[in-house]
This record gives structure tokens, sequence and C-alpha cells, in this order.
């Protein structure tokens, strides 16, 4: 496949079995860490499949409820990314839909998240056609504007993501006093709470950087040449050129009208998927020792620390490390009795049912559009023409 890049592509000639072949440490890699993971879980005495009895409190018409939470946060999801898209085109929200869904699956089911190249060279505008793209001032989605608004949307969700947690984690009370360690796992809780507030440093310092690269690109790049630039000078400018790239996505803050509703359905997102865990947390018979419910401030610390565990790279389907996350922000709020009891089975219905949801919609996405396998493909391909 040419590169994306160069206004021309000779024909596709997947060649089987290549991707499988240039991805085989991955996937071994992410085998021996999954392993490792389930089996430190295991020792510690924590269930990745509950007990019958750990069921018995289970409201089980809650599961439906969750479900519909789920559509309507996935729509969201999905369907924002137009925000990021309109100083280049207007996509069609069904299009971002179909798109979306495939490349939600692929991120899952693949080790260290290869998958999330998927969504970029589906949306794309393949090389042959750009002549024909004629939507006004808009001009074709290649490859760079796609990625880029994707490396935004992760960004920014990781920094709304941890300033939810680091909220929650100072706010929200917790059991005291709290355990040394994790309930099953070899972790302190302190490493936990700490972890939440450096995922925190981190994307607000990779936000910070890539707005610098979108607001002030020319003195952002000539200092990182006259920083780096000692140390290795073409290193600096592939970092600068990168950074260059990766801040095209921030094009949404250009247009207010488009930085709010990405804001809002932001927002949307992740408050579902937080009321959907509360719901669920509550239909699964989750108490404090006082016999109390949970709350939605918890349920936000638990989604923030599942999004720190999720960091952790490997393990396709997440298994293991969402288990982890759920169970090490469950210490914190709940007494062991509760974590090891009914909260297995709500860890467990929690992973089964967004698993179960996100290949089902994956799959179903795949029916009216199987371009993923040729975009999955050419995202490994090294290129064929000079850049």
């Amino acid at each position: 496949m040419a590169s994306d890049e160069t206004g021309t592509a000779g024909p596709w000639n997947p060649r089987p079995g290549s991707f499988l072949r240039r991805n085989m440490v991955k996937f071994a890699a992410s085998v021996v860490i999954t392993c490792g993971i389930v089996y430190t879980v295991h020792k510690g005495g924590l269930k990745f499949l509950p007990e019958g009895g750990d069921f018995q409190r289970v409201r089980w018409w809650t599961l439906p409820v969750y479900v519909a939470l789920l559509c309507a946060m996935t729509y969201f999801r999905a369907v924002r990314w137009r925000f990021l898209l309109h100083s280049i085109a207007e996509v069609p929200r069904k299009r971002l839909l179909v798109i979306s869904s495939i490349g939600f699956a692929a991120i899952l089911v693949m080790p260290f998240r290869i998958g999330e190249i998927v969504r970029p060279y589906m949306l794309r505008t393949p090389p042959s056609e750009r002549g024909n793209v004629s939507r006004g001032s808009h001009r074709p989605i290649t490859l760079t504007a796609a990625t880029s608004s994707v490396v935004a949307e992760r960004i920014i969700d990781g920094l709304y993501l941890s300033v939810v947690l680091a909220i929650a984690l100072f706010f929200v009370p917790t059991i005291q006093p709290l355990p040394d360690k994790v309930v099953g796992i070899p972790v302190t809780v302190e490493n936990v709470r700490i972890s939440g507030y450096i995922m925190l440093v981190a994307f607000a310092l990779a936000f910070a950087t890539i707005s610098v690269f979108y607001f002030a690109r020319a003195w952002a790049h000539n200092a990182t040449l006259a920083v780096l630039g000692k140390v290795s000078k073409r290193g600096a400018e592939t970092l600068a050129a990168t950074f260059e790239k990766f801040a095209e996505g921030l094009h949404v803050f250009g247009r207010g009208k488009d930085a709010f509703g990405f804001f809002v359905e932001t927002s949307l997102y992740w408050g579902l998927n937080a009321f959907g865990m509360w719901v669920l947390a509550w239909g699964c018979g989750i108490t404090h020792i006082d016999g109390s419910p949970a709350s939605f401030g918890e349920s936000c610390a638990l989604m923030g620390m599942l999004g720190c565990a999720i960091l952790i790279p490997g393990p396709p389907g997440l298994l293991g490390v969402f288990q982890a996350g759920i169970y090490a922000a469950m210490t914190m709020y709940y007494p062991t009795s509760v974590v090891t009891g009914v909260g297995s089975a709500y860890v467990f219905l929690l992973y089964a049912l967004q698993v179960a949801f996100t290949v089902t919609i994956g799959s179903l996405g795949v029916l009216f559009d199987r371009g993923w396998v040729r975009a999955l493909e050419a995202a490994y391909t090294p290129p064929q023409t000079n850049p």
C-alpha cells in the first residue's frame, strides 16, 4: 500500500498472515502479561468467576438497564468525533457510529491497543479518491488528519477522566482505616491513590504540550530544536514534527461551538459511564459496612481507577487489568467481605457485559463496512513509494 500522504497509491495487495507475522511478538508478550496478571489476582484470592452465592443479591432487571446506558454512552463516545473533524469535513453520524463500533471492538480484542489505528484508516479518504472529493471548503481526510483527531480525543479523554478521578479521590470518603494493601493484589492502597494523581499530571502535561504546538507552533518548534537539538538535531526535528501533527487534532478549539459541543458530549459519555456503573453496583448489592448503598462519587472513582489500570499495555480483552483496576478502587470504599463476595459478581457482570456489548456492536459494524480488514493490513504495510 502506498503511503497515505503521497497522494498516490498502488493496488492493495494484502499478504496472507502478514499482519500476524509482523505483530507476533506483541501477541506473545500480551499472553505473558495476561497470564501474569491473572495468576497474581487468582493467587490473591480474588475471583474471575464468582460463586453462585455471590449473585444472590443481584437485581437482574438492572442488567438490561445497564446495557441501555451502554448504548447511550457508546453513541456519544462515537459521534462526538465529528466535532474534531469539522474543520476538515462533515462526516455523517451513521458513518462515525459504524467506524467507531468496529474500532472500539478492535481496540478491545487486540493486544497493546494496536486496534487504535483502525478508526483513522477506515475514516481517511483513499488517495485514489481524493481528487473526487468536493465539499465546498472541506478537504479530503488524510491519515494524518484522522490520526491526529484520535490522538487529541485520547489525550482530552485522559485529562477529563483523571480530573474526575482526582476530585473523587480528594472528596469521596473512604473506609477508615484504609487497608494497607489492595484486597488480593500485592499493591498498597496508597500507591493506588498516588497513581490516580500521576495520571492527572501525565495527561495534563500531554495536553499542555500539544496545546503549545497548536497555539504557538513556531515558538514550540524552535524551543524543541534549541533544547533537544543539542543532543540530536534529527531527533528534535522528528519529535517536533510529530507533536505538530498531533496538535492538528485541536482544531476543535478554533471554533467555540465545536469546542462546547465536544465538551458536552464528552461529559455525557463519561457521565453515563459512571451512572451505569453506579446502577449496576446498586443492582449487585454493593454496600458499605453500615449497609448503605454505593454512591455515585464512588462509581466515579471506580471508573477513574479502571482508566488507570487499562493504561497497562498488553492483554487482549483487558483481561486481568480490568478486574485489578476495579478491585483496587473497591478496596478503598467497601469492606473485604463485600469486595470478595457480591463485589466479585459486580466485577464479573461489569466486565462480561462491556466485552459482550463491544464485540456485538463491532460485529454489527462489520456487516455495514468490511473495510476494517483492509485498514488493519494497510496500517502495518510499509509504504512502497517515497514520501
